[in-house]
């Protein structure tokens, strides 16, 4: 059996709950740069831009975002690199100052934005785990509770007890997410993480996420795999430059974004083409010329 869309039913995202409260509400969402500290200004630049509106040097990671989270419910927000995903994440953190904008969240947030982000160096893994409870504003009586469920979950062996300059890449992700998911956050906020580690944390990862969304908690997840997005999120949204392009079901905004990035790719190849053709490597976008150089 099939849905109108030509996916198994049962793989169908369930319908959200119209009474659900909001965990998270984002209303005409913008971040600006100022990108005056990457380039020399002069001082005539600097009286020109006094008459602006908006400085010329101004960029906008994020611009007219709006959307809604209720609790209960899984979001995923793809894009291309440089989109805005990670930005969008560290707003809903609280570690970005919207420039305009309102964002409005509703629930104790645990977020795991960067891999070892937060962690000491120098103290071990587990001195990390009493650090973070600390920050988290955990008693000790709690964080004597939680910490054997974090180390069983991290399942890193006895590097647990060694300093963290010692640990993969893969095994800090590992220690962040089991800290991460084991407060029993009102709100997860994930960026590319669940694609880290082997397979059998892939799937302990997946499933204590699903846990959390079972016991009515919202999770926004950034992720380039689009298998999560359609077997996991319960809805999608699509960011290019900045803003909104499509939201919704999931498998339809993994359609059009896969639709995108086609059809940028033969635009580059055909700049590429165009350019190996009249032998002209400064002419390609930045990208392409990049590529024709390594060759």
């Amino acid at each position: 059996m099939v849905d109108v869309a030509g996916r198994p039913a049962e793989a169908a995202p369930a319908p959200l709950r119209t009474d659900a409260p909001v965990a998270i509400e984002v209303r005409d969402l913008g971040v600006q740069y100022s990108l005056r500290f990457t380039k020399k200004t002069t001082l005539n630049r600097s009286f020109i831009n006094m008459f602006r509106r908006e400085p010329a040097d101004a960029f906008w990671a994020l611009r007219d975002v709006t959307f809604q989270v209720v609790h209960g419910e899984s979001l995923a927000v793809i894009g291309p690199n440089g989109a805005g995903k990670s930005t969008l994440l560290q707003v809903l953190a609280g570690i970005i100052t919207p420039s305009e904008g309102i964002v409005d969240v509703d629930g104790r947030i645990s977020s795991l934005l960067t891999l070892g982000a937060g962690f000491d160096q120098d103290l071990s893994g587990r001195d990390n785990i009493r650090l973070a409870g600390a920050f988290m504003g955990l008693d000790p009586a709690t964080m004597r509770r939680i910490t054997p469920t974090i180390v069983e979950f991290a399942d890193i062996g006895p590097f647990i007890d060694a300093p963290i300059k010692t640990y993969s890449s893969g095994m800090r992700a590992r220690l962040g997410f089991a800290i991460a998911t084991a407060v029993d956050p009102d709100i997860l906020l994930l960026d590319e993480v669940l694609a880290t580690g082997d397979e059998t944390f892939r799937a302990k990862s997946k499933q204590r996420v699903l846990e959390l969304v079972r016991g009515a908690k919202g999770v926004v997840l950034v992720t380039h795999d689009m298998n999560w997005v359609t077997e996991f999120c319960k809805r999608g949204i699509l960011l290019e430059q900045g803003r909104i392009i499509a939201e919704g079901n999931p498998y339809d905004v993994v359609a059009i974004h896969r639709e995108h990035s086609e059809q940028s790719k033969a635009e580059r190849q055909a700049a590429l083409d165009r350019a190996m053709k009249d032998g002209a490597v400064g002419s390609l976008p930045p990208d392409a010329a990049r590529s024709r150089l390594r060759s």
